[in-house]
């Protein structure tokens, strides 16, 4: 049997497993199989994963009573469960938009982390979550199956039991759920409306940022993200994005690699003028934006999803935040009375 770690959507953690059905092994129910195979999962979660359809026998998915053969070759994928034990309960404020027995949305403001990290092990959205269900009497936090970056804004889908983590993270990983940004970024675009492609990956040179590879090539994994003009304001445009794939820093790199860095994303250039004129008025102007507006202009607007026990689907969308509401604000009276 083999056992590895990889990173997949949106940065999340997943379990693999690799197993071959030796060839004098009875019949039986793969999900008491696995059960005995895998002493350090339990049977609801291989079952869970199985409905999914995050495991499967010869490429196949298959079904919890299904029974395995000899010489079965058996693919395993699970979400990654948290480590409760290294969670610290938090009292932080949560947005709550949304919640039920399942799941809860919440709008995430600038500035929180996400996830427990180096130089971030408190003071976080999971620990948060962790507080907030505990004091429900639920068992706590069970593990996220989306994240979006420290300085954006907006809506995230946080499972609150197994069933919803398992469920949910198979909508990420087949890519059916339906994401729209909101973005500010520098310059005038090609074109009212388009489709940036290319693979991702970790920088070779510096490890916190992302590059984009050719699409198709052996480096990255494949990033899609289409985009429309919502407004322009001359020297930057405000535009939607759809996420097709959800990789880190997916919108930030690839409007970056293409020459429109999102305005004030300190990451990828885009905290410093870029596009615009010489006069000093601007630059005060600019100076004055970046003030009010010190991270990338980047919300998450909406999502929308299959509920994991109702199968009916849900969406969510939300305001902008106050800080890029003042931020396109100003910059449309600026573009009103320009130099």
């Amino acid at each position: 049997m083999k056992n590895r770690y990889d990173y997949e959507e949106e940065d999340n953690l997943y379990e693999h497993y690799y197993l071959q059905v030796d060839a004098g092994q009875t019949s039986m129910r793969i999900d008491k199989f696995l059960t005995m195979r895998l002493p350090n999962v339990s049977r609801n979660r291989i079952q869970n994963s199985l409905k999914a359809g995050f495991i499967t026998v010869n490429a196949t998915p298959c079904k919890p009573n299904y029974k395995i053969r000899p010489a079965d070759e058996i693919s395993i994928r699970l979400p990654e469960p948290p480590h409760l034990e290294d969670l610290v309960p938090e009292d932080i404020p949560l947005d709550i938009v949304y919640e039920d027995d399942d799941l809860m949305i919440i709008n995430k403001p600038a500035g929180l982390v996400v996830h427990p990290a180096p130089d971030n092990w408190t003071g976080t959205l999971a620990n948060a979550v962790h507080f907030y269900l505990l004091k429900q009497g639920l068992t706590g936090f069970c593990g996220l199956v989306h994240r979006i970056d420290k300085g954006t804004t907006g809506l995230m889908v946080v499972p609150k039991n197994e069933l919803a983590r398992t469920m949910l993270s198979k909508q990420f990983f087949d890519h059916s759920i339906e994401r729209t940004y909101n973005a500010l970024v520098w310059g005038e675009l090609e074109a009212e409306k388009g489709t940036y492609r290319g693979n991702i990956a970790r920088s070779p040179y510096n490890r916190k940022v992302m590059m984009v590879f050719p699409d198709g090539g052996e480096v990255g994994k494949v990033a899609v993200t289409h985009y429309k003009v919502l407004k322009h304001f001359r020297y930057v445009t405000l535009v939607q994005c759809n996420l097709e794939t959800g990789r880190t820093h997916q919108i930030r790199i690839h409007f970056k690699t293409n020459g429109h860095p999102l305005f004030g994303d300190p990451t990828y250039g885009g905290d410093r003028i870029l596009k615009g004129t010489v006069f000093s008025r601007y630059s005060d102007f600019i100076e004055k934006c970046f003030g009010f507006m010190p991270r990338q202009a980047l919300h998450a607007k909406s999502l929308g999803f299959v509920h994991p026990r109702t199968q009916q689907f849900m969406q969510f969308d939300s305001e902008l935040p106050q800080d890029m509401q003042t931020l396109l604000k100003a910059w449309s009276d600026y573009t009103a009375h320009p130099e």
